[in-house]
């Protein structure tokens, strides 16, 4: 019996309390991933605007001193932080990263102090050679086990490693999540009055 026909089988016999209950679920759940999809800015993860890294209020730091950097000029997040080999590891690379980031902030579990996981930190390092490779010709770094950050520790974000170290960083403004007015009491506009 196909997986259609037992499908089928199970609505007929299914007692009309329970189907409506399980319309109304999937309802539900096809209502509330395009309200997902609008509400986290989905699509702006598939950009390289480094904008979309301030989606996560944690990541306000690396923002703001990979702006203030002379990486800025040239690079964007994407350009260290993600594969380049291929379009494929490059947008399962952030899918996965998504992924973990969204699972981390929902359950409120980020860290104080953003750290690279092994597989960023080799990516990392990967798209520091693919940049710089005219720069380390006569260097041995994969013979020795050693990574760029051991010496450059600094480049591109500093020292700020937490949201506590740069209390008054000046990030750019944000759209609010919540469209505004969509609630009565709720401010109509930037700046007005309820």
């Amino acid at each position: 019996m196909k997986l259609s026909e037992r499908l089928f089988d199970t609505w007929r016999f299914m007692p009309g309390r329970q189907r409506a209950l399980l319309l109304i679920l999937l309802g539900v759940l096809v209502g509330m991933v395009p309200y997902l999809v609008w509400i986290s800015n989905f699509f702006s993860y598939l950009s390289d605007d480094p904008r979309a890294c301030l989606n996560c209020h944690i990541m306000y730091p690396e923002y703001t001193t990979w702006r203030h950097s002379s990486h800025a000029n040239d690079t964007t997040c994407n350009d260290c932080h993600v594969p380049h080999h291929s379009l494929i590891a490059k947008y399962r690379f952030k899918v996965g990263d998504g992924l973990r980031h969204s699972a981390v902030f929902t359950l409120r579990m980020e860290p104080q102090v953003i750290r690279a996981r092994p597989e960023a930190v080799q990516v990392i390092k990967d798209n520091c050679i693919r940049c710089h490779s005219d720069q380390i010709v006569h260097t041995d770094l994969a013979d020795h086990g050693r990574l760029c950050l051991d010496c450059h520790r600094e480049v591109p974000h500093g020292r700020v490693h937490s949201l506590s170290a740069t209390p008054n960083a000046a990030v750019p403004p944000l759209d609010p999540v919540v469209p505004r007015g969509w609630m009565p009491g709720s401010p109509r506009q930037p700046g007005g009055s309820r």
